[in-house]
């Protein structure tokens, strides 16, 4: 094997006198990107010890001699060196690792020493590179097979027939949570996690083990970095940008990462068919402070402010629809206007206590408020005409009205929710004789308790020719223009309730992991058990509820192809009843929600092979879920709102295929493919596709550059969906109206010219003290796809039908970025 050894910076620093038998040593471990390696064993002579999260290192050693310095990890290189060693100060010695990835014969199938528990490591670098309307790790995951979404201005996605609420979020092992009224993408704005702070990112999208909370579909772990030094990170685009800045003491022990992010998507929106003027406007504040007094405690904050305010003034839209044969236009003018406002406030503190190499215990205690409302009054006049196909007149000019109407909608929504947790965690590593063999045990506590208070107020009036439309499950008949109509007038649509609710979890997991070689052939076992008791309490009413689940996972690598895996993972995921899950349709609080179940089976084989020099893996994952207790919802937009109750039964089985691997030495690209079929059965009424019903995904990731020009580089991002079940009215009985949308198709493009970075830097003067320079330019939806996210529906009285216009998302447009690193 290769070795490639690059001794970073020995400094000898006189801070404190010590004793003459004890010798103190200090340092930092990076790789070749000058990120924080975790988990490097540090050997000096005889004593032994670990790096932290941020590569930091600190050794006590007897006065010897000579000192020899030994540093190992399993994914890098090893590197031995010898060192002198002053007896009088604190040594500090600071080293770069490089991976051993590429110099190996063979291809290692994961490098990320996931592979046994089927997680995928994303690397950092493609999510901050990658183009998207909405940028982020959510833009890179629904490039993945299984994760399935839609919409480009969302950051919302579901997995393997999941609904959005079903995705675990972790940020350095702390729960993440989302905004509770938002109804469309476009009111969305920013993800929580925050790309220019990333170290780590993990992705499971299923059969994920016991130590994760209780969601029935996918979890995105992700740890964000430590600054080891004054870095500056800045990202700056048409629709936004970002400042963030960190800084590390001298000594390690403090660091400091604070990002700001502002985001304006009013060019995007702008984009579509409808005349508006919008005021789309989301910032935040991230921060990450972090203190490590010695080698056993650690103790950092993570703190967010955010804010979204999205004000929409429509006034007119021209839409087209139907086939050539039965073409319809509609022409809407707008009156009125939407103002919502979504604020959150969070902030959680760690403890971390390592005694000593094998045992591990963090304290975690965290707090989220969030503030949001929604108050609209948009009145649409609307006029339905039959449109000329006539080829020698002219074609696509409305020849004649057939409906005239008009629709009033009205909403004053209000939410208020405080969470507050606090959790226990522990790892232990068993001792062995067999260095091969690797046992550890995880344990842990969490109790979160949720205050709601929700105030939903939301009517619809519509009008027809002069005829009130009464509610279509209005009892009183009505037949006009037939027959004159003499019930009450009554909204179409109408939902008032006031609720106050308080859910208190606790939950505990316990699980034991075994690797270990027998007769050559790796093997891995990882067997859990996860407890979650709840209570809610509402207008003085009590529900509780208990769930048990039992997780395993197994994995082997043969000894007659190492470059092989075969995975098997399973058991029982559940997800207690949230605050959304008890609001019914009518906004009524159902306290007898039961806990959805669902039982995972997970088969995976993974491998790792050459073709024409180029290195790839291939990963494969055939699955199937059955769920019990279903709690069914309708989807719109990206507005979930459940029945509330538990009166279906669903089953979702597919196949993912991914295909990765170095096309262009130095970047990652891969190909996805999935297949998906999911269907629920609502009271005996038999089996009809599920919201998230996605059967067919392609997409690939490409990254290259050109040879003659190396600092010129593309990105390439494409996705293909087939249509999902959400064209029918929100109101409508599911298993008259199974619609699909139009599959959706998008494409977006990047141009980097790389100025100056690790491999292509080049010494200007003005760019000596930059370790990043570079000027993009995106092209998003490159062949302009008119992909449809929802149908407003259009009724015609005189004909009793009603029309399914589609509401097309965003169009082509161009944008102009620059990130540097300083």
């Amino acid at each position: 094997m290769t070795k490639y050894i690059t001794l970073l910076c020995m400094t000898l620093t006189s801070v404190l006198g010590f004793s003459q038998d004890k010798i103190k040593v200090v340092g930092v471990v990076l790789n070749q990107e000058n990120q924080a390696i975790e988990g490097v064993r540090v050997l000096v002579n005889q004593s032994e010890t670990e790096t932290n999260a941020s590569g930091f290192y600190q050794l006590e050693i007897d006065e010897k001699p000579s000192y020899t310095f030994t540093f190992l990890h399993d994914f890098y290189n090893e590197l031995s060196f010898d060192q002198n060693i002053n007896p009088n100060n604190i040594n500090e010695v600071n080293v770069r690792l490089f991976s051993n990835v590429e110099v190996l014969k063979n291809i290692v199938i994961d490098h990320t020493g996931k592979d046994f528990e089927g997680i995928s490591r994303i690397d950092p670098a493609v999510i901050r590179k990658i183009p998207g309307a909405n940028p982020g790790i959510e833009n890179i995951l629904k490039t993945y097979p299984g994760v399935n979404s839609n919409t480009e201005l969302s950051t919302q996605y579901s997995v393997r027939g999941g609904s959005f609420d079903e995705n675990l979020i972790y940020v350095n092992e702390i729960e993440i949570f989302r905004p509770f009224l938002v109804r469309s993408g476009q009111q969305e704005g920013l993800s929580f996690v925050n790309t220019a702070m990333i170290q780590k990112v993990d992705f499971s999208s299923g059969g994920f083990q016991a130590k994760y909370g209780d969601k029935m579909s996918s979890v995105l772990d992700i740890s964000y970095r430590r600054p080891i030094g004054f870095g500056v990170d800045i990202d700056v685009s048409l629709l936004g940008g970002g400042l963030t800045i960190g800084w590390g003491s001298k000594d390690t022990k403090w660091s400091v990462l604070n990002s700001f992010r502002y985001r304006n998507n009013r060019l995007l929106i702008d984009s579509n068919d409808q005349s508006s003027q919008y005021r789309p406007q989301f910032a935040d504040v991230q921060s990450l402070v972090s203190y490590q007094p010695n080698q056993k405690w650690d103790i950092s904050f993570l703190g967010n402010y955010f804010s979204n305010q999205y004000d929409f003034y429509p006034q007119s839209r021209v839409a087209k629809f139907g086939t050539f044969t039965d073409s319809k236009a509609i022409v809407i003018n707008y009156e009125g206007q939407e103002k919502d406002q979504y604020q959150s406030v969070f902030g959680a503190v760690k403890t971390s206590f390592k005694p000593n190499k094998d045992n591990h215990y963090r304290l975690i205690l965290s707090a989220y408020h969030s503030t949001e409302q929604e108050y609209y009054d948009l009145l649409a006049n609307y006029n339905l005409g039959e449109v000329s196909t006539d080829l020698a007149g002219n074609v696509g000019a409305i020849e004649y009205t057939r409906g005239l109407g008009m629709q009033l909608n009205h909403g004053r929504n209000k939410y208020d929710a405080l969470v507050k947790s606090a959790e226990i965690k522990a790892t232990h590593q068993l001792k062995s004789d067999n260095e091969d063999k690797k046992q550890t045990i995880e344990w842990g506590a969490k109790y979160l308790s949720k205050s709601v208070r929700d105030r939903l107020v939301e009517w619809e009036v519509v009008d027809s020719a002069g005829f009130h439309i009464a509610p279509p499950v209005h009892s009183v008949v009505n037949q006009q223009p037939y027959v004159s109509y003499e019930g009450k007038i009554v909204p179409f649509q109408s939902v008032r309730a006031t609720n106050f609710v308080d859910i208190v979890q606790n939950q505990a997991y316990l699980q034991y992991s075994y690797k270990n070689y027998i007769n050559e052939h790796q093997i891995y076992g990882n067997i859990g058990l996860r407890m979650h008791h709840w209570q809610v309490a509402h207008n003085n009413n009590k529900e509780t509820g208990l769930v048990v689940s039992q997780r395993v996972q197994m994995g082997w690598k043969p000894a007659w192809n190492p470059q092989m895996l075969f995975r098997l993972s399973g058991g029982l995921y559940h997800q207690p009843p949230d605050y959304r899950e008890l609001r019914a349709f009518d906004g009524s609080i159902n306290l007898a929600v039961k806990a959805q179940q669902s039982f995972h089976t997970v088969l995976g084989y993974d491998y790792s092979f050459h073709w024409k020099n180029i290195p790839l893996k291939l990963t494969a994952e055939a699955y199937h879920k059955q769920m019990n207790h279903v709690n069914t919802y309708t989807l719109e937009n990206v507005r979930i709102r459940y029945k509330a109750d538990n009166l279906a039964t669903a089953y979702a089985y597919g196949l993912d295929l991914r295909l990765n691997g170095e096309i262009v030495p130095g970047t990652e690209s891969w190909l996805t493919f999935g297949y998906m079929k999911t269907e629920e059965n609502y009271n005996q009424q038999g089996y009809i596709s599920r919201p998230t019903d996605q059967r067919l995904k392609f997409a690939l990731l490409f990254q290259d550059y050109m040879p003659a020009i190396p600092n010129l580089k593309l990105y390439l991002n494409i996705v293909y969906n087939t249509g999902v079940p959400g064209g029918a009215p929100s109101y409508s009985d599911v298993y008259q109206y199974q619609f699909r949308l139009p599959d959706y198709k998008r494409a977006d493009a990047g141009f980097m010219y790389v100025l100056k970075d690790a491999s292509l830097g080049q010494e200007k003067n003005w760019l000596k003290n930059w370790q990043e320079v570079s000027v993009g330019f995106e092209i998003y939806n490159l062949f302009q796809n008119t992909n449809t996210i929802t149908n407003t529906w259009v009724r015609d009285v005189m004909e009793k039908r009603m029309y399914a216009m589609p509401n097309y998302m965003t169009s082509r447009m161009f944008n102009l970025k620059i990130q540097a690193k300083w």
